[in-house]
């Protein structure tokens, strides 16, 4: 260890004096130097506060955002390309599972508070005056709590986690400390019930209020798509499974004077004469948030685009007002689009723009599942086959896990020789010239399991066969939290990423040629 880190040590002046070889561009130089933290730090602090809301696709934050991105482009002195609008209209479709009303003995329930739903099928209404109570709901010949009993067309109560264990807590199942199946599947007891036709499962367990407490209302927020013109409501007539909270499930077998806990230790099946009503199902709702464009034309090869993008969007505003700020994922990236927008505009206006046009995009619905980007590569403003590279800035502004208590001059630079080898060469020659950051090519091996080059907006464009580099500073404990908060950015950090993609953009915009198409690595 000492011997190789005074061998390290040695190496710095060489590799010093390496980087200082590089010849520095000055007009580059004086462009880059406009990025700053004071300018980032303006931006972002807007975009992550809370009149901003949490920027939630179909939500007003969103749709705030999106005008303050047109407005920025504007002051810049960007073309509207979209027919003379800065708005790109993307259309959605949600399809999420509501609840209008869930009743049990005259008390109404509340979605993501008391209960979550599991369920596919179409708008329905229920009702039942009693209540099946079914145990653990297993059914084996060694424990059956199902025998002799029929619960088609009825409403059941299931403890939905664990299994009867003998006086040594053994698994009557098993006769074992091992658990059985039943226990250790979370879904083959409900499974096994619904093939006897129930009319609805209440199933419950501490799992429960786990994952209201940490996905709250994400748990019904429904799930988004590309709108395909169908007004039609997909759904099964299938029984829904409705995941009720412990308290819940006391209050209904206190009917009875019994509790969860007496039941778990003693399980028995009765019938609970207490009423139900609900009305609840899938539906459907058409809804447009927009990509927002700025065109930077270049010159003599201004039919050829190099595409600049961020995801504006998050997770938006719950129901009881919370909000999720996004500093990071994605406000960074958005500043970082903005900031390479308003350099590239001075440049050109002082006779040093680029050769290529410049497309700057802040993309809507990419927490939806990279929707704006997949919209845009369906329907390009640019022919596609113009589009020489896209480069995306998603998350640029913190210190991750695996940096964090060692070089923090770094960035994940994902998928550069994918497709093109020209584009990973520019990137370290940048890099090596201007910034001399630590590239960390982790994420670009085909067996990590996060497979983050599939999960941000480029690769649509990668689909498309466009050359695509995805900058990202890695993930951390707040990702997708309230607490993705402005105070944890590492401006400088986040401003020096900015610098690396615009010595990279500069160089793809102003060279020769275009990139080189010559890879296909997974």
């Amino acid at each position: 260890m000492i011997k190789n880190w005074i061998t390290a040590f040695l190496l710095v002046p060489v590799l010093h004096s390496c980087v200082v070889a590089q010849r520095q561009d000055s007009v580059q130089v004086k462009y880059a130097d406009l990025l700053t933290v004071e300018t980032a730090r303006e931006h972002l602090t807007l975009l992550a506060s809370p009149s901003f809301e949490g920027r939630g696709t179909g939500q007003q934050g969103g749709e705030k955002t999106a005008h303050y991105l047109a407005e920025q482009f504007a002051s810049y002195g960007l073309k509207a390309p979209v027919d003379g609008s800065y708005f790109q209209p993307v259309d959605l479709a949600k399809i999420s599972y509501q609840v209008q009303q869930f009743m049990i003995n005259g008390t109404a329930y509340e979605n993501g508070l008391d209960f979550f739903v599991q369920g596919d099928h179409k708008k329905n209404t229920y009702y039942a005056d009693d209540i099946i109570f079914v145990g653990y709901g297993i059914q084996d010949k060694k424990h059956n709590d199902l025998a002799n009993l029929d619960i088609r067309d009825k409403v059941v109560l299931v403890i939905n986690e664990g299994e009867p264990k003998d006086a040594n807590g053994h698994s009557i199942v098993t006769g074992s400390t091992k658990m059985s199946e039943w226990a250790s599947s979370r879904f083959k007891r409900v499974q096994e019930l619904l093939k006897k036709n129930p009319k609805m499962i209440l199933a419950t367990g501490d799992y429960v209020d786990q994952n209201m407490e940490r996905f709250g209302k994400r748990l019904v927020s429904g799930r988004f798509s590309l709108d395909d013109g169908n007004d039609d409501v997909s759904g099964t007539f299938k029984p829904p499974v409705v995941n009720i909270s412990p308290k819940l499930a006391n209050e209904i077998l206190a009917k009875r004077k019994t509790s969860l806990e007496q039941q778990k230790s003693n399980p028995a099946t009765f019938s609970i004469p207490i009423k139900l009503e609900a009305e609840m199902g899938v539906t459907k709702e058409k809804l447009t948030d927009p990509n927002v464009l700025g065109l930077l034309e270049g010159s003599d090869l201004k039919n050829e685009i190099v595409v600049i993008v961020g995801h504006y969007d998050h997770d938006g505003i719950l129901p009881d007002g919370t909000f999720f700020p996004g500093a990071d994922d994605n406000g960074s990236g958005t500043v970082g689009v903005l900031e390479l927008a308003r350099t590239f505009t001075e440049a050109k206006k002082d006779g040093k723009g680029p050769r290529r046009s410049l497309l700057f995009i802040g993309l809507a619905a990419e927490e939806k599942g990279l929707l704006g980007s997949k919209f845009y590569v369906e329907n390009p403003i640019f022919p596609l086959e113009n589009t020489v590279a896209c480069i995306n800035m998603d998350m640029i502004g913190r210190i991750d896990d695996k940096h964090l208590n060692g070089n923090h001059n770094y960035i994940h630079a994902i998928g550069l020789d994918k497709l093109s080898s020209t584009l990973k060469q520019i990137t370290e020659t940048a890099n090596n010239t201007y910034t001399q950051m630590e590239l960390d090519y982790m994420y670009d091996d085909p067996k990590d399991p996060m497979r983050l080059y599939y999960r941000s907006d480029h690769y649509n464009f990668a689909e498309k066969g466009i050359p695509s580099a995805f900058f990202f500073s890695g993930l951390h404990p707040h990702y997708h939290t309230p607490e993705d908060t402005v105070d944890k950015i590492d401006f400088p950090m986040m401003v020096k990423r900015e610098k690396l993609v615009f010595h990279v953009t500069w160089e793809i915009a102003n060279r020769d040629k275009r990139l080189s198409v010559d890879s296909n690595k997974e």
